[in-house]
């Protein structure tokens, strides 16, 4: 089999809108495939599906090997991500989606799955294809899994996005969930000027492996704006969106304000050519196309307090952002990073994610109580949504050895394996089987969970190749 099927594979799922937390109609599509094939498959309250595959004739005997992908994706740049398809198209040996992220990651590690469960001529031993949901935004799926819900010790993790690489290891990360009170108020009348703020154009990207190449959160110049403004002038904000995903650096920000008329009018309006040197000045290299703009608008009915404004400014001033500490025994790797993904203000109150990552766990939880701290001095509440333990593999085991030496074989060249500054499930399931080890292989994929999300195709034809090799040695 070509990887001919793996993209067809991968076209039906794209069609399947499966955002965190709304998994249903791509779990029924898994259901119905291994039902196709004839396959016993399970499937558990969080909708995580395994099926199984017998082995090839004459490979009973062999270990269980468990391909291991989630099913949910993080959509961004769609306006209704419960319906809105994926548009893909190529260019240039790269697939990308018009306006949204492609879904890669997982979706083409998942399609590669289902296609050797379709296969008939790949050889292996006995299979269990297990799919998650939720590992963008919680992992819930893996951290609920039953004992014995999974047979195999051996796992091949298909969620890696950089090619030349097998991840062995990954940074833990808390996921924080903050709201502070701000019961909408009456705007107030007068003479006033209300104005729509804009930033737009950012790179975003992944939070975790992103978030040291020195991109622009919108965070921080919506943050420097409304602060700057505050700072002189009476001020009274509507409404606040920034960022598009929990996971996500955020690359856009919109804020409705009101000012009264006359200086403080002119010196909102004279803010936006500022914060656009600014923005030049501080990312123009590695975050070239964010911008902002600031238009007059029309009056809002209702307000939040100004008291709950000010608890969000202090809280986004006292919390880090970014980079907080380097690795000392792993080079160039992010130790320990926060990133706020997202700010809302939403019925009753202003939400506020927090993504806090280490490969210490001890200074991921320190962290993480930190944040909350800072938020409850300013009457917040904190949900602990996700906190999933980093993972580090054994890199000269025998099972990483053979990995390796397949690509060798197959490729011509050995990959690196390295620890990435990305949260995957491996943790929670060193947790639940006792003994599992874990190789995570993929093809390459740039810019994920954004609209500029893209998947080399050649990439795609080698770690195909790589991973029916794989099996065919592991039988």
């Amino acid at each position: 089999m070509t990887t001919e099927r793996v993209f067809s594979i991968f076209r039906e799922l794209n069609g399947i809108p499966r955002p965190s937390h709304h998994e249903e109609r791509v779990a029924d599509y898994l259901c119905r495939f291994a039902e196709r094939l004839g396959l016993e498959y399970e499937r558990d309250a969080q909708n995580c599906v395994v099926i199984r595959k017998p082995a090839t004739p004459g490979h009973e005997g062999a270990n269980p090997i468990v391909l291991l992908n989630h099913m949910d994706m993080v959509c961004v740049g769609m306006n209704d991500p419960l319906n809105d398809p994926i548009v893909a198209y190529t260019d240039n040996g790269w697939m990308k989606a018009r306006g949204t992220s492609l879904g890669a990651d997982n979706g083409i590690g998942l399609s590669m799955a289902l296609a050797v469960l379709e296969s008939s001529d790949i050889v292996h031993g006995p299979l269990e294809v297990m799919i998650t949901t939720n590992e963008e935004d919680g992992m819930s799926g893996a951290a609920n899994l039953a004992k014995d819900f999974l047979k195999g010790r051996k796992v091949i993790n298909l969620d890696s996005e950089d090619y030349d690489t097998i991840t062995t290891g990954a940074a833990g990360a808390c996921l924080q969930f903050h709201r502070i009170p701000a019961q909408r108020m009456e705007a107030p009348g007068g003479k006033r000027r209300w104005y729509h703020i804009r930033i737009e154009g950012g790179l975003g990207g992944h939070s975790g492996v992103d978030i040291n190449k020195g991109r622009c959160s919108a965070v921080i110049p919506a943050w420097a704006l409304l602060a700057a403004i505050y700072n002189d002038y009476d001020l009274d904000i509507a409404s606040i969106s920034i960022g598009e995903a929990n996971a996500s650096i955020a690359s856009s920000a919109d804020i409705v304000l009101t000012v009264p008329s006359g200086d403080a009018s002119e010196f909102v309006k004279q803010q936006e050519a500022m914060m656009n040197e600014w923005l030049r000045d501080e990312y123009g290299q590695h975050d070239p196309v964010i911008h902002c703009t600031i238009e007059k608008c029309e009056k809002q009915d209702t307000i939040i307090p100004r008291k709950s404004f000010e608890a969000l400014m202090h809280c986004l001033e006292q919390i880090p952002q970014g980079v907080v500490k380097m690795s000392e025994s792993m080079k160039d790797t992010v130790e320990t990073s926060n990133n706020v993904g997202r700010i809302l203000t939403e019925g009753d109150h202003i939400f506020v994610s927090t993504h806090t990552r280490s490969f210490v766990d001890s200074e991921m939880d320190a962290l993480s109580r930190d944040i909350a701290s800072v938020f409850a001095a300013q009457g917040a509440t904190s949900e602990t949504v996700m906190s999933a333990p980093a993972w580090q593999e054994d890199q000269q085991s025998p099972f990483l050895q053979l990995t390796s030496d397949t690509f060798l074989d197959v490729l011509g060249w050995r990959p690196r394996m390295v620890a990435m500054h990305f949260v995957l499930e491996a943790g929670f399931f060193v947790q639940h089987y006792p003994g599992i080890q874990m190789a995570s292989i993929g093809p390459r994929i740039v810019e994920p969970h954004s609209t500029s999300e893209r998947l080399e195709l050649k990439t795609v034809d080698d770690i195909w190749q790589v991973l029916v090799e794989l099996l065919r040695r592991l039988a």
